[in-house]
């Protein structure tokens, strides 16, 4: 470990990630599932500032409604910053102050982008230089979502999500328009009932497996850079859900995809809706129309990289 002190502040920007496959194994014996899902991160960032302190705390601005994020140290990016501390020896603190971009509960891995940008955060402003292999490392130990928004661009994750691997991509960039929510849902409940529905369905649907994985089509789409092939390849297993939950993310999936969207998707385990465009003229046109709709909409591009220090 190296000297601290050189820095006072610390900027590090963050992505969000559009789940562009999500395929869901069964329920395990511990409550969890195994995924299969591809990751795109999108340019949609939070900025995390770390500074120097005797002890740690984290402090939040955004246009969200806060007032349910934990400042204590269940917060996710507390977390982080107090496990990088542990792992090399560190006997500061920190004192995080986030813009929240990312919607909260929203599907987009708001939170796992507020730990990884702590993670580099802390790791720059206290001089530890772990490495991005070390801070993967922990990264896992923090969520699922975690090493993938330390890592960015496009990768398969598997196991809990965890385990990444990157795609290569030949298409500069995606664009996708987000319909962002006024309200979160719940990752649990949402599993729940994906769980309740296979039970009620137990008869009529193919049994979940175990090990599941990313369909070749969802690759080819990524390699080609195609946007159409992409758009016939998204798919969720928690979208049914999360619609079951909010019926009113139906009918903004319908107007989407009926002006000009190639395809509209629910992110992750929602409420957050992506809507691949074409190009960015459609991109621009479909927010118009969903904008003039009365929904808080925001045009993005991915993939983008992970975490990373800003110079301000």
């Amino acid at each position: 470990m190296t000297d601290t002190g050189v820095r006072e502040m610390v900027h590090v920007r963050a992505p969000g990630k559009i789940n562009v496959s999500l395929a869901v194994g069964a329920v395990m014996e511990d409550g969890y599932h195994d995924v299969a899902t591809t990751y795109q991160a999108v340019s949609l960032y939070e900025d995390i500032r770390a500074y120097h302190a005797d002890d740690f705390s984290v402090s939040f601005t955004g246009d969200f409604d806060l007032s349910g994020i934990p400042l204590d140290a269940s917060n996710l990016a507390i977390k982080a910053a107090q496990l990088l501390a542990r792992t090399a020896k560190y006997r500061g603190g920190v004192r995080l102050e986030i813009q929240k971009n990312v919607p909260i509960a929203g599907g987009m891995g708001g939170g796992s982008a507020d730990a990884a940008g702590s993670l580099v955060a802390c790791d720059a402003l206290w001089g530890t230089n772990l490495g991005k292999d070390a801070l993967l490392e922990l990264a896992a130990q923090l969520g699922a979502d975690v090493p993938f928004a330390l890592m960015g661009g496009t990768a398969i994750g598997t196991g809990r999500g965890d385990r990444l691997s990157p795609v290569l991509t030949s298409h500069e960039h995606f664009e996708w328009v987000l319909v962002l929510a006024e309200y979160g849902l719940s990752t649990p409940a949402v599993y729940g009932e994906l769980d309740a529905h296979r039970e009620r369905h137990v008869a009529d649907i193919k049994p979940a497996p175990q090990s599941p994985t990313v369909d070749t089509h969802v690759l080819q789409a990524l390699r080609a850079g195609d946007p159409v092939m992409l758009a016939d390849s998204l798919s969720n297993d928690l979208q049914a859900p999360a619609l079951h939950l909010q019926p009113a993310l139906v009918d903004i999936l319908e107007l989407g995809e009926s002006n000009g969207a190639l395809a509209g998707i629910v992110s992750g385990s929602g409420p957050t809706l992506a809507f691949l465009a074409q190009d960015v003229e459609s991109a621009i046109d479909l927010h118009v129309t969903l904008s003039s709709a009365g929904h808080k909409v925001v045009r993005v591009t991915g993939p983008v990289h992970g975490a990373r220090l800003v110079n301000d």
